[in-house]
């Protein structure tokens, strides 16, 4: 992922913060505790298309 990306990309829900997992390919949002995929190189910024956590997992 380009660091320039990740320093403008926010949750499209709350508009927070998003944590990069380089390991599972994907952007975290703790707020909304959704996980959002990176396909190719590309985020995929869609609710639809994020994993969710479910209330006992703890978000790191």
């Amino acid at each position: 992922m380009d660091a320039k990306l990740l320093d403008i990309l926010v949750c499209p829900l709350c508009k927070g913060p998003l944590l990069y997992k380089k390991n599972e390919n994907e952007l975290i949002c703790k707020a909304d505790r959704l996980a959002f995929p990176i396909k190719d190189g590309i985020p995929v910024m869609l609710e639809d298309e994020a994993r969710k956590f479910p209330p006992e997992v703890e978000i790191k």
